[in-house]
C-alpha cells in the first residue's frame, strides 16, 4: 500500500509540472504582490513577469536610485503590460526599515503575497553586525523577512495569501545545523550564506506549521533558483550590466547554469500557482536548471525541533512575534 501511494503521488505531482508554462502565467489582474530586493537580480525578472501577468507589485529595495531604474526598466521593457510596479524603500538588515515599510504597506491596502527574496550572496570576509546586534548576513537573508512577514501577517491573511521564502540549493551540499546562527565563532563567508539560508528554510517550514495550526489563512511555502548568473541573463542598464569577463566565464558554465530570468521561474511559480500547497519547496527541475517542479528540503532542515528552536531565536532577535490570533479572526 505504502508503494502503491508514493507511486500515485509521484503521477500527482508530474502532472502539475506539466500543466505549467513560465512564459504563460495566470491572469493575475487585481492581486498585489511585495517583492524584496527588486532592484536586481532574481526580484527584478520575478517582478517582471508579475507585472507581465497583470499584477500590481511594490518592488522594494534599499537604493532608491537602482529601485528607480528597476522600475523605469520594467516600464520600458513591458510596455503593453496590463499591471503596474510601484517602489517601497526597504533595508531588510534594518528591523527600524522593515517597521516603517510594513506600516506602509499595510496602509495602502491588500496584499496577496510576499516574495521573500532580498539577501547578500557574497558577504564580507569578516563578521559584521547590523545597528540592531545581529550578523549581517542572518539579519538581511532571514531575520528581516521574518520580521516582515509577521508585520504583514493580518494584512496577507485577509487576502488568504502567500508567502515565499528563498532558500538554496547550498544547503543539501554543506549541511551545517545552525546551532549558532550569529557566528559568535567560527565565521566565514560561506557558513554565513548557508547558514542564513538554512535559517531561511526551517523558518518557513516551521511558518507553515505554526500557520495550520492557528488556523490562519495564510501560506508558507520555499523555492530556490538553481544556479543562476548574471553572465547569462541578458543585460539591461541599471538592472544587470555584468562585465565582459563576467559573461565570459558565467558561459563556460552553460551546461549547469541558467539565466536570472529561468531562475526566478520557481520563486513566481511558488507565489501564484494556486495548487501550490503551503510547506512545500519548488525549484528548478534538474535541480540547478529547467522548468519549475517540486523539490524536497534537506531532511534536518525538516525537523520539528530545530524549527522550534531557530523560531525563538528569530522572535528574540528580531523582537517581534507574529500575531497569529489577530490573523485568524
Amino acid at each position: 500500500m505504502r508503494r502503491l501511494a508514493q507511486r500515485t503521488r509521484v503521477v500527482r505531482v508530474s502532472a502539475r509540472e506539466a500543466d505549467w508554462d513560465p512564459h504563460r502565467l495566470p491572469d493575475l489582474t487585481g492581486r498585489t504582490y511585495l517583492v524584496t530586493g527588486s532592484n536586481a537580480g532574481l526580484g527584478y525578472f520575478a517582478s517582471e513577469q508579475l507585472v507581465n501577468a497583470g499584477a500590481r507589485v511594490i518592488m522594494t529595495g534599499r537604493n532608491p536610485n537602482r529601485l528607480a531604474a528597476a522600475r523605469a526598466a520594467v516600464s520600458a521593457r513591458l510596455p503593453h503590460a496590463t499591471g503596474s510596479a510601484e517602489t517601497l524603500l526597504l533595508d531588510t538588515s534594518n528591523l527600524g526599515s522593515v517597521r516603517a515599510a510594513a506600516a506602509t504597506v499595510r496602509q495602502r491596502g491588500r496584499l496577496d503575497g510576499l516574495l521573500l527574496n532580498a539577501g547578500i550572496v557574497h558577504p564580507p570576509a569578516q563578521r559584521e553586525t547590523t545597528r540592531d546586534g545581529n550578523e549581517l548576513v542572518l539579519a538581511t537573508n532571514a531575520l528581516g523577512h521574518f520580521a516582515l512577514a509577521g508585520a504583514l501577517l493580518t494584512t496577507l491573511a485577509a487576502r488568504r495569501g502567500r508567502m515565499v521564502w528563498l532558500g538554496s540549493m547550498s544547503t543539501s551540499i554543506s549541511k551545517y545545523d545552525p546551532v549558532d546562527p550569529q557566528l559568535v565563532e567560527r565565521y566565514s563567508p560561506w557558513r554565513a550564506y548557508v547558514q542564513s539560508k538554512a535559517v531561511t528554510t526551517v523558518v518557513g517550514l516551521e511558518a507553515d506549521r505554526r500557520l495550520r495550526e492557528a488556523r490562519v489563512p495564510v501560506t508558507s511555502v520555499i523555492a530556490h533558483p538553481g544556479y543562476s548568473t548574471s553572465g547569462r541573463t541578458v543585460g539591461i542598464r541599471g538592472v544587470n550590466e555584468p562585465s565582459r569577463w563576467g559573461r565570459f566565464v558565467d558561459n563556460l558554465q552553460a551546461p549547469f547554469t541558467q539565466s536570472k530570468e529561468a531562475g526566478a521561474w520557481p520563486l513566481v511559480r511558488a507565489l501564484v500557482d494556486p495548487d501550490v500547497e503551503g510547506g512545500e519547496m519548488w525549484g528548478p527541475g534538474r535541480i540547478v536548471t529547467g522548468q519549475p517542479r517540486a523539490a524536497q528540503p534537506t531532511a534536518f532542515l525538516r525537523e520539528p525541533a530545530i524549527g522550534e528552536r531557530l523560531w525563538l531565536m528569530c522572535e528574540a532577535a528580531t523582537r517581534m512575534r507574529w500575531p497569529f490570533e489577530a490573523a485568524r479572526r
